[in-house]
């Protein structure tokens, strides 16, 4: 394929690249959450294959209120002298904090002093169990918890916690608020929520799959900012006063706690590292507590999330490792994420990166598409999809950077097809370039063969052995005078024409151009060819006895007879595309063109029909009638060589056996300077068979004899 076609060719590849590319990333960037579903899963289908992987800390544990608690201390809610009794029996075996994924919104209606004071009985000291629990809540390490609302609704409660944590912001931008913005709140009743030192909300807002991958860890309200549950406690237990929310650009880049830097995306949501499925976190049944029926070193010097994982109390959440799933574990492993610094993310950097990734893609698809052939592209394909997801599992699950999974395998799936259809609209117009290039130079199977290697270097410009074909009508301008009607004329060549080039295509020879009268061919391109040259001799013996048949034809329709000498060497060549950009053709120029025209050319002096070099000679596989003509330097041309008549074998008779012995005899005493005993020879030869060869070496003989110089060395070589 010549230069500019193969520039133009990985032009247009790399620009459809780029536009595939292109469009992608504006689809990545303009509508993320038509394919998020997709990616979502793919990750939760990475976590899957990951596996479960034990807490990096053993610092949480879960008090369950589970079907065992509520089947022995009765259905929910329970008396709140109940959830004293378990809060005090944490307390006092050592527990570090407690956080409660549960909120107290209403009073308790089981309460001694909530019944009489519903049968309006007034009565000293009867026990109120929101005041117990609230004087126990104040008097152990206890984190309440609570809940925003996000919809304004004409009943939602205003009331705001109280705030115990320092929050400083930097970097932030006048005016603007990434967190998430809350209308409304469910409290504690207050006798509770005033009696806790801290309290953290504990939504758990799943997206728009059902699934919870991520959980905010602050939230903004009535312009202030409330840290999560699981927040506020390791906060609380870690005894750091205060949180830095670190801003960038693009909004929140992450939460600095002393030593702990946690990574958010822009509205301060921790995206969720889970370690595995329901009950990875150690679990003790809230009745075990109860009953104090449990071990102090499960739960000595550690954060207790009280919660529940029974079905009834609808605090099941979707993640991705299973549908149901306990609220409160969720908690966990927030806090097990950042106590062990595990965490995943999403930088502000990392759009620019999957941008990025889905034009590297792009173009490595592009490349390896075009370079192997069809049937290993599903190989090719897989491989691909197969490296891009891992590498995307080992960067999620090693350096915990959350790139786009989605996209990528899309990129490489759509670049696949559209490179595919890119190269076979190519090829075709290819196929049609090689057929208006090749059709009526080269035979049916030589086309056939170029069409199948379309792609093959063949075709690029290269130097090559090849054997040249020339041929020339003798008198043509004669003919012409005679035949003044340029219709008839055209007839005529074309009925010489029509039948040498069908021979020459049948030896799968190329036809190079026309030449007015001449012909003009090659063998050994663009494909190898095997005994090119003697498929090069027996197209030109043919030619010559098909032209004996249409000399016949000529001379009954009163037409001019044809005659016509031919040329053939063999000789390095280089052979491509050549011409000027947007007009070129295939073909071949060099030193051994220019011999084989000349040769040609020397037909009408040596009156031979058909003339051989030595280079074409020497190579020939199979036996040929051949006459020696002469030693010859060209013009322009430093080395002589020898010129081959090639004689048809019809005119291999008895006789002519005979006199082409006598005429080698006389030409091998011409080479040894035997003038006088080759004139004779010769002389003879002409007299009995006049030939223009046997005139030529007898003029040859007599100019030596004749010559002073050379009788000297003659007389002095034969002393």
């Amino acid at each position: 394929m010549p230069v500019g076609s193969k520039i133009k060719e990985n032009s247009i590849y790399i620009l459809s690249s780029i536009i595939i590319a292109t469009l992608i990333s504006f689809i990545y960037i303009f509508t993320p959450k038509l394919p998020s579903s997709i990616d979502n899963r793919l990750k939760d289908y990475m976590f899957n294959i990951r596996g479960e992987v034990a807490p990096k800390t053993d610092s949480v544990v879960i008090i369950d209120i589970d079907e065992k608690s509520l089947q022995s201390l009765g259905q929910w809610p329970w008396s709140r002298d109940i959830l004293a009794t378990i809060l005090k029996n944490l307390s006092s075996n050592d527990i570090a904090i407690i956080g409660l994924d549960i909120v107290f919104a209403e009073q308790d209606r089981t309460s001694p002093h909530k019944i009489f004071e519903k049968l309006n009985i007034e009565k000293e000291n009867i026990p109120n169990y929101d005041s117990e629990f609230a004087q126990t809540v104040a008097s152990t390490p206890t984190i309440l918890g609570y809940q925003f609302e996000f919809q304004a609704l004409d009943h939602i409660n205003k009331e705001a916690p109280a705030i115990q944590t320092m929050f400083i912001e930097k970097n932030k931008k006048l005016g603007e608020n990434y967190l998430l913005q809350a209308k409304g709140t469910i409290l504690n009743i207050p006798v509770i929520q005033d009696s806790s030192y801290s309290s953290g909300f504990f939504n758990n807002i799943p997206d728009d799959s059902g699934v919870i991958r991520s959980v905010p860890l602050i939230i903004s309200y009535d312009d202030e900012i409330y840290p999560s549950l699981a927040l506020e406690t390791l906060r609380i237990a870690l005894g750091i006063k205060r949180i830095t929310i670190n801003y960038d650009e693009n909004g929140v880049k992450n939460l600095q706690l002393n030593d702990y830097l946690i990574p958010t995306d822009r509205h301060g949501r921790l995206i969720i590292n889970f370690r595995g499925k329901e009950k990875t976190f150690k679990y003790i049944s809230a009745i075990d507590i109860y009953n104090n029926n449990f071990k102090k070193e499960d739960i000595v010097n550690k954060i207790a999330l009280i919660g529940t994982s029974a079905a009834a109390l609808m605090d099941l959440r979707a993640t991705p490792f299973e549908s149901i799933f306990p609220g409160v574990e969720v908690h966990a492993n927030v806090i097990d994420n950042i106590i062990a610094k595990d965490f995943l993310y999403e930088p502000s950097w990392v759009n620019g990166a999957n941008i990025f990734i889905i034009f590297l893609l792009v173009l490595i698809v592009g490349y390896l598409t075009r370079k192997i052939h069809l049937l290993f592209i599903p190989f090719l394909i897989t491989g691909l999809l197969f490296s891009a997801s891992y590498l995307i599992y080992y960067t999620l699950f090693n350096y915990g950077l959350v790139l786009n999974i989605f996209f990528p395998l899309m990129t490489i799936v759509l670049s696949t097809i559209v490179t595919i259809m890119l190269q076979y609209f190519y090829e075709i117009k290819k196929k049609d370039e090689i057929k208006n290039k090749f059709a009526s130079k080269v035979s049916k199977d030589v086309m056939e063969q170029l069409l199948k290697n379309v792609n093959n270097k063949q075709l690029e410009a290269q130097n090559k052995e090849i054997t040249v074909f020339f041929s020339d009508i003798r008198g043509f301008t004669k003919i012409s005078e005679d035949i003044k009607q340029p219709e008839l004329l055209v007839k005529y060549i074309n009925k010489y024409m029509t039948p040498m080039s069908e021979i020459i295509t049948k030896n799968k020879g190329t036809i190079d151009k026309y030449i007015g009268d001449a012909i003009m061919a090659y063998w050994n391109a663009p494909f190898d060819i095997e005994d090119h040259e003697d498929k090069a001799v027996k197209s030109a013996l043919e030619q010559l006895i098909e032209l004996e048949q249409l000399n016949i034809t000529l001379k009954k329709n009163n037409q001019p007879r044809i005659d016509i000498g031919i040329g053939i060497t063999t000789g390095i060549a280089t052979v491509g595309e050549i011409g000027s950009i947007g007009r070129s053709d295939y073909t071949v120029i060099g030193d051994t063109i220019n011999i084989g025209s000349r040769v040609e050319s020397l037909c009408k002096y040596y009156n031979a029909k058909l003339i051989i070099t030595n280079f074409t000679k020497d190579k020939l596989k199979d036996t040929y009638i051949l006459r020696y003509l002469d030693y010859v330097q060209l013009k322009g041309k430093d080395e002589a060589i020898e010129l081959w008549e090639v004689i048809n074998e019809d005119a291999n008779t008895d006789g002519f056996k005979v006199e082409l012995a006598i005429y080698n005899e006389a030409i091998k005493l011409y080479k040894e300077k035997e003038l006088h005993e080759a004139k004779k020879i010769f002389n003879k030869l002409n007299k009995t068979n006049p030939s223009e060869i046997y005139k030529i070496y007898l003029l040859r003989c007599e100019d030596y004899i004749k010559n002073k110089e050379f009788q000297e060395v003659y007389k002095h070589e034969n002393k």
